[in-house]
């Protein structure tokens, strides 16, 4: 699991130190205040770990070179020079992981703004990886367009990043014969979310529904929030979501209606709880009082941590917490509430 990230002049952040919780972690910021490009970076440290960890070729030259390529496949920019922060001349950006693995033994590298897709490994190679691969999921689904879609994506150059194939990928493991119970009994309270349960015929994906006037729907015809819940539910069918994974989530509440939104903080929940840590990247108010109280009712103590980005007038600040009222400011939730003010002094 990602223990910390320290980072000096990535995209707009200064100098930041980011402590991750072994269960819930929550990305807050207003639009342009690099949250996407943070989860992205921290994702792209996670695969590279489990990527160079499973390979004979465990070379200073090879996790430099993964974590070049990768870092540019999953940001997309021109050149990694482009991510490194805006100062007049030269600059050099400067990235450290840490995984509770190996908390003493941390990647360390940097990269300057005349990098094309080179960066240079500052610490010497680590001696345990991660095991298991992180799941990341992006705000377009890809349910309904699996598997045309991944292979597309190996064949042609496209304007999708590396995410999305890194999903499909971990879409088309088979399922397991068997699961443990704690995995078993996630599945379960997913297929009672969807009424229904996936299967896969013919290239493609169906809700097979618990209602008999519905039957077995093609997922372009199942909504979209649900699909996501069918996406959760086959990558633990097929073990690329199981304890000790690391999930990240852009955005999950895209397409989630309010009470859908509610069974979503309710299997958010559930994944800490059984091992699974979340780093979610948010907009939504709603998402996050909807886990505080699911958290509070079952009195659940496992960590959480809260990071929110700010623009100043020197760059984006960050503020962490163990609690959403421990980050300030957070300016795009204060403006729902805002409204919510405004909404009430109608006539």
């Amino acid at each position: 699991m990602l223990e910390s990230l320290d980072l000096t002049h990535f995209a707009v952040l200064g100098k930041e130190k980011i402590n991750f919780s072994a269960g819930l972690n929550v990305i807050l910021g207003e639009n342009c205040t690099g949250k996407s490009l943070l989860l992205k970076l921290a994702y792209t440290g996670a695969f590279v770990s489990h990527s160079i960890g499973k390979s004979d070729r465990k070379t200073k030259d090879e996790l430099q070179r993964a974590l070049a390529d990768k870092l540019k496949s999953t940001c997309m920019p021109d050149s990694l020079g482009r991510l490194v922060s805006r100062r007049q001349g030269r600059n050099r950006c400067e990235i450290q992981f840490r995984f509770l693995e190996n908390s003493a033994d941390p990647i360390d590298f940097s990269f300057a703004t005349n990098s094309d897709k080179e960066v240079k490994l500052e610490s010497d190679l680590p001696s345990l990886w991660l095991k298991s691969a992180p799941v990341f999921i992006p705000t377009m689904e890809i349910m309904s367009v699996y598997p045309n879609f991944a292979s597309t994506l190996k064949e042609r150059q496209l304007s999708f990043d590396s995410t999305y194939l890194d999903l499909a990928e971990s879409l088309s493991v088979a399922t397991l014969r068997r699961l443990p119970t704690h995995e078993q009994q996630l599945k379960e309270s997913l297929e009672a979310v969807m009424q229904g349960k996936i299967v896969y015929e013919n290239n493609r994906f169906y809700l097979v529904s618990e209602q008999d006037n519905k039957g077995k729907l093609e997922m372009p015809l199942v909504a979209e929030g649900i699909r996501k819940i069918a996406l959760l539910a086959q990558l633990i069918m097929n073990g690329s979501l199981r304890k000790t994974s690391i999930l990240f989530w852009d955005e999950p509440e895209v397409n989630f209606n309010p009470k859908l939104m509610r069974h979503l903080a309710s299997i958010l929940v559930d994944l800490t709880e059984k091992g699974v840590q979340i780093i979610m990247a948010t907009h939504s108010l709603f998402l996050l009082r909807e886990i505080k109280i699911m958290r509070f009712t079952r009195k659940i103590h496992s960590p959480a941590n809260y990071i929110a980005l700010a623009p100043g007038d020197n760059g984006v600040t960050l503020s962490q917490g163990g609690d959403l009222d421990d980050v300030d400011p957070v300016a795009s939730l204060e403006a729902e509430l805002e409204q919510g003010d405004r909404y009430m002094e109608l006539p």
